[in-house]
């Protein structure tokens, strides 16, 4: 996620509340009018009168709109899974199994008081690749990847500190230097041998920070770097309407960046409401995915809404606009790949043109049709084409 998708999470929790709020109201209009008076026994009585009357139509609509707000994810999901399978009959119906069987798990305990989950897959000396996930999401985006790589290569994956399994800063520094020097001790844990360096969205965000704080990390410990779905710069100003956004950022996105953090667990609840009536499905759908995606793809995503603090969503999208990596593009110095997705409107393909033509020897390939999770739509093909980049950068790997 970037800043601008606050304002979405926002119109869908609000359309939540105002569904919730106008059945509760026709629910109780209705029970009003479903009382009667009985002159003789001097009481009210309850008396519904069910049938086509004004009575009825209240007791109608308010029951679907509460089934909606409650449960009408149902029929989204039920719809999103028969439209999946149509238009992809062959996908995979199955995740991979969220198993850490075989991983070697370490606890970095950090300066700013986070504590950074890390889990290492593939044999011990194998070539080592660190990737570093999206804002929103947690190290279980790479899934596929583990799946498909860690047979080849020693995967070192981390949760960024408030997602996932790694503990919330204390001093609440979300900005893109405090991350980078955190990814600067998980590329401890590769030891001797030189890393890929891999991120995705924010992931990539991180990557160009820690290669202008870390140039000389560069060419010895870090072997390459491959930049996927992500941008060089605040990513206000490469994603769709840019213009608009940007004439917005300081006047209401910041603001509600700030509201979101005061009112985090009212957010959240939010979040579960948008997730349970279907609309986070949709929203997911049409700013994640394609339309190759399977069901199971699309449900994972959108789950991450759910274990994210918005608080810290809010945080990491405040770090994000002060960040600008445009000057240190030109000074990269080792192999970088950069993969962009050709209909990805969250960090658009412009952005990865960008840094294809200023990062020195730079190679661009697209995703398609994909859009900012295409590295999990397209999982096969994203996985063959890191495998090409990281044995053509660490030799071992061939062996």
């Amino acid at each position: 996620m970037i800043p601008t998708s606050i304002f979405r999470i926002w119109f869908l929790g609000l359309l939540s509340w105002v569904l919730l709020g106008v059945g509760l109201y026709l629910g109780h209009r209705w029970y009003q009018q479903a009382w009667s008076y009985d002159l003789n026994l001097q009481r009210s009585y309850f008396d519904p009168h069910i049938g086509y009357n004004y009575q009825t139509l209240l007791l109608s609509v308010a029951g679907c709109l509460l089934f909606l707000v409650l449960a009408g994810g149902l029929i989204v999901r039920g719809i999103l899974s028969l439209l999946a399978k149509a238009k992809n009959p062959n996908g995979v119906s199955e995740l991979p199994k969220k198993s850490r069987e075989g991983a070697t798990i370490s606890q970095i305990d950090r300066p700013d008081g986070s504590q950074l989950r890390v889990e290492c897959y593939g044999r011990e000396g194998a070539p080592p690749i660190i990737l570093t996930h999206g804002w929103g999401a947690n190290s279980t985006e790479w899934d596929y990847l583990k799946k498909e790589l860690s047979g080849e290569f020693r995967l070192i994956v981390w949760d960024l500190p408030g997602l996932g399994m790694s503990t919330r800063p204390a001093n609440r520094d979300y900005s893109m230097e405090n991350l980078s020097r955190h990814l600067e001790a998980v590329l401890a844990l590769a030891g001797d041998q030189p890393a890929i360096l891999l991120g995705h969205s924010i992931g990539g965000m991180i990557t160009l920070t820690f290669c202008r704080l870390f140039p000389k990390e560069l060419g010895d410990r870090v072997r390459a770097i491959a930049l996927v779905q992500t941008t060089y710069t605040n990513p206000v100003r490469t994603t769709n309407m840019a213009g608009l956004f940007t004439a917005l950022e300081r006047p209401i996105l910041v603001p509600f960046l700030h509201l979101t953090i005061w009112l985090s667990p009212l957010i959240w609840l939010s979040n579960v409401m948008s997730y349970l009536n279907g609309s986070a499905l949709l929203s997911t759908k049409s700013s994640g995915f394609a339309g190759t995606e399977t069901w199971e793809e699309l449900d994972f995503v959108a789950r991450f809404q759910l274990q994210a603090s918005p608080a810290v969503m809010a945080r990491g999208m405040l770090g994000m606009l002060r960040y600008d990596a445009t000057s240190v593009l030109k000074s990269i110095n080792v192999p970088a790949l950069v993969v962009a997705g050709d209909r990805d409107s969250v960090c658009k393909p412009e952005a990865s043109k960008r840094m294809q033509r200023d990062i020195p020897g730079a190679q661009l390939t697209h995703l398609e049709p994909a859009k900012h999770m295409g590295l999990i739509e397209h999982h096969a093909r994203f996985a063959q084409i890191v495998k090409t980049f990281a044995s053509l950068c660490l030799p071992s790997a061939t062996r």
